[in-house]
């Protein structure tokens, strides 16, 4: 029997609960902060606050995954002033959950909810690491590299 078979199922949802939003920061806290040396400070902000939040969570309810859309006035610096592109940021996915699919369903997640808002397209800043990951989803890379947080990245965006 392989190890992917014997980890429990997971499910994606959009947050609503506060108690959700908390276990988005959590998994934001364990992967950007304790893994990659983000300074807390830097890691949550004020678009926290009406930002769409989604959650992957083990069927035992352990967090697996996190991500976050912003649409509307939130986005439009993070866009280039475009009110119909949402900007998905913020995607982490556990150590024990990676190479499962949960960032690709976490990803869909965020793209359905732009949909659901009316967005024609999904903008992202991906550190340079995970371009193949997003490039698979559809994403296209443009633009130069930029450091965020001290950590090389490049803005990539999907048409919906």
């Amino acid at each position: 029997m392989s190890e992917r078979s014997t980890v429990p199922s997971y499910g994606v949802r959009v947050v609503e609960d506060p108690a959700d939003v908390e276990a988005c920061f959590a998994v934001r806290k364990e992967v950007f902060v304790r893994e990659q040396g983000v300074p807390e400070d830097l890691e949550y902000d004020a678009y926290d606050a009406v930002a769409v939040h989604v959650l992957a969570v083990r069927e035992d309810g352990v967090p697996l995954g996190a991500g976050r859309l912003l649409y509307g006035e939130s986005a439009t610096a993070k866009v280039g002033g475009d009110l119909t592109v949402g900007s998905l940021g913020r995607l982490a996915v556990t150590r024990e959950a990676r190479e499962l699919g949960v960032g690709v369903a976490l990803v869909r997640a965020v793209e359905d909810a732009a949909r659901a808002r009316g967005l024609a397209a999904v903008d992202l800043h991906a550190q340079t690491h995970a371009l193949g990951f997003y490039e698979r989803l559809g994403y296209v890379a443009y633009g130069p590299e930029f450091p965020d947080a001290g950590i090389p990245h490049r803005a990539m965006r999907r048409p919906l």
